[in-house]
């Protein structure tokens, strides 16, 4: 189905060959459509819309009416791009790319977004489900290695309908869950056998920090730490193929901050109590202060030397054994 000349442009995917290696690989979804579970499962997901509690805000508009609140999406698909990622981790993107599609807007709202205008704004063009189940599709026809879902909370009933419409095409690609970590539990147990990889930010330790930088998200450190542990009950840990490519588990990532305002120091340790210290982890040093940084001393630079350095002596000292190189 088409779809407008800016969004037609933006799907456009990776031109790369198949992918070089036949693999051995059932997504956990399959199972689900062929038990009747998913159909379930969307239809469920689907009346959440009627008084959208998607995600810890709960701001309970009528999404299906066209309202919106915090995260600014109403009852469209709305898409910014489709298409092979290379800068996503290594177990992702392997030789073929991480097949990325991004949605349009966020409920965390970050005042420090590096992709603000997708996030923030809402650039991208609205599409049906019929074009969403084509581009994740057109990701495996051109040898992606996965479908990478960015931002997906708010689009989560959705993805659902697109997922079944492409696993009746054949879809059999590995389905990944790309979030900056504040999950509503319901929700991502209503996810549970459809996801195959997690793959969360764990952004603040401090509750006043996340209100101060996220659109009073106060509550982000205890919603992010449980929701993160569900994702771990139910993948586990990071699995990958014969290749190195990841087939299921989690992917942890944390982007260090200036002056220590993610609480770098407080997350190793957590997740080396809490989910084990050979959780693969990221810890990401790109940080720049984009948006609405500058407003904010505190962060209205990058990262030093030095303030590296020690992020990567607190994950040693945490015990962390797993972090991507």
């Amino acid at each position: 189905m088409a779809v407008g000349a800016a969004a037609a442009s933006s799907l456009v995917v990776c031109d790369a060959a198949r992918a070089d290696e036949a693999v051995d690989f059932e997504p956990a979804y399959l199972k689900l459509e062929r038990e009747g579970i998913l159909a379930e499962r969307e239809k469920a997901l689907r009346e959440i819309y009627r008084e959208c509690r998607l995600c810890p805000r709960e701001c309970e508009v009528n999404r299906l009416a066209g309202e919106s609140d915090t995260c600014e999406a109403n009852e469209a698909v709305r898409v910014h791009s489709a298409g092979a990622h290379w800068g996503e981790e290594r177990p992702l993107v392997g030789r073929r790319g991480s097949g990325t599609i991004f949605f349009s807007h966020c409920s965390l709202r970050c005042c420090f977004c590096q992709n603000w205008e997708i996030a923030h704004r809402g650039d991208g063009s609205d599409i049906t489900h019929q074009r969403l189940a084509e581009a994740m599709l057109e990701l495996q026809e051109k040898g992606c290695h996965n479908v990478n879902l960015v931002t997906p909370t708010h689009m989560v009933p959705h993805i659902v309908r697109a997922l079944r419409i492409a696993i009746a095409a054949g879809l059999r690609l590995p389905l990944v869950y790309n979030t900056g970590g504040y999950d509503k539990l319901d929700t991502l147990r209503k996810l549970d056998g459809i996801v195959d990889i997690y793959m969360p930010d764990f952004k603040f330790q401090d509750g006043e920090l996340a209100h101060k930088y996220c659109a009073e998200a106060r509550d982000y450190p205890e919603v992010a730490a449980a929701a993160i542990q569900e994702m771990h009950r139910q993948v586990g840990k990071l699995q990958t193929d014969a290749r190195g490519i990841a087939t299921r588990g989690l992917i942890l990532r944390h982007l260090v901050l200036p002056n220590n305002q993610a609480g770098t120091d407080r997350f190793v340790r957590w997740v080396a109590q809490t989910l084990g210290p050979d959780t693969y982890v990221n810890l990401m040093d790109q940080y720049h202060p984009a948006h609405e940084a500058d407003a904010y001393p505190e962060i209205a630079r990058r990262l030093t030397r030095a303030e590296w350095a020690q992020a990567l002596g607190w994950a040693r000292d945490a015990g962390l054994t797993n972090l991507a190189r």
